[in-house]
């Protein structure tokens, strides 16, 4: 009876999940931009990622955060012609509107917090204006179905089967892993159900699991994925892999955040960090014309 139910609820999110894609015409345009160009590079998006993870785990907040917050960033930055200036003020918005949606409100940190904890210099007015543009321009959806819906799924399906593969099946691992994809763009273009079904078939062959394979595949039959679209996305996912595991990745240094900003230390950051805005005013309704809509090369 859960299996039937999970499965059920599988379809349902599967119908929806193409509704809260980013639109891959900006993606591409992001991975075509130059570093120092005037648009945003993948490599700017991917260390603002990488940000979010750390603020995600000094604050506390659970990966659904962390990942709504992404998907809510590259819906947005996908869809606008964003100047690398705003891209700081649009993450943390990105990530205050996601702790809102997924957390306890006792558990949501201040706009004021916020800003000082990631040491970003703009204003809480600043962050609310933005916060506003966000909403508005995803036209207020800002639930989304994304990888990790698939994934909790798909590990509820497996456990369904037998509880003994609880602690063969590690959702945390699965988690890390996914969260590690999101640290890069490439992976923002995958359909959610596709990345997360990549990440569960290379922890089972891992396992070398027949049982927990079989399952796997009969939720790919079922979901009527692909076998080239599903191995595309697990060689780049192995990959990803690899090279994360490898010494020679930079990983996002969570220590290192909860060591600068320690109660003490916060309590005494420099007063430049908060009274001396890089962030130039953002207009009460939008930015002005020129930056509120992608350039003709995607809209052509």
């Amino acid at each position: 009876m859960e299996a039937f139910r999970l499965m059920k609820e599988l379809k349902s999110n599967l119908d929806q999940e193409v509704q809260y894609l980013p639109k891959e015409t900006g993606l591409s345009l992001i991975e075509s931009t130059q570093e120092n160009g005037n648009g945003v590079s993948a490599k700017c998006r991917d260390a603002r990622v990488e940000d979010l993870w750390s603020l995600t785990s000094f604050f506390g907040y659970s990966t659904q955060t962390f990942v709504l917050a992404v998907n809510l960033l590259d819906r947005f930055i996908a869809m606008m012609k964003v100047q690398p200036r705003y891209l700081a003020c649009i993450s943390i918005g990105c990530l205050h509107i996601a702790a809102r949606v997924t957390e306890e409100e006792c558990n949501v940190s201040s706009s004021h917090e916020l800003i000082r904890i990631s040491q970003c210099k703009f204003t809480v007015s600043d962050l609310s204006r933005m916060e506003k543009i966000i909403s508005e321009k995803l036209n207020f959806q800002l639930k989304a179905v994304t990888a990790l819906t698939f994934l909790h799924l798909y590990h509820g399906i497996a456990l369904s089967h037998t509880s003994n593969r609880k602690d063969v099946l590690n959702l945390d691992k699965l988690e890390a892993q996914l969260k590690a994809c999101l640290c890069r763009i490439v992976f923002s273009k995958a359909k959610p159900s596709v990345l997360a079904l990549s990440l569960l078939m290379l922890e089972i062959e891992a396992l070398q699991s027949a049982d927990l394979l079989e399952i796997a595949q009969r939720i790919q039959t079922h979901l009527k994925i692909s076998k080239a679209d599903l191995a595309r996305w697990r060689g780049l996912v192995g990959q990803c892999m690899r090279e994360y595991s490898s010494p020679e990745c930079a990983k996002p240094d969570h220590k290192k955040l909860v060591w600068i900003v320690s109660r003490r230390t916060a309590q005494n950051l420099h007063s430049s960090y908060r009274s001396v805005p890089e962030l130039p005013t953002i207009p009460e309704g939008a930015w002005d014309e020129s930056e509120s809509h992608l350039d003709s090369s995607l809209s052509s």
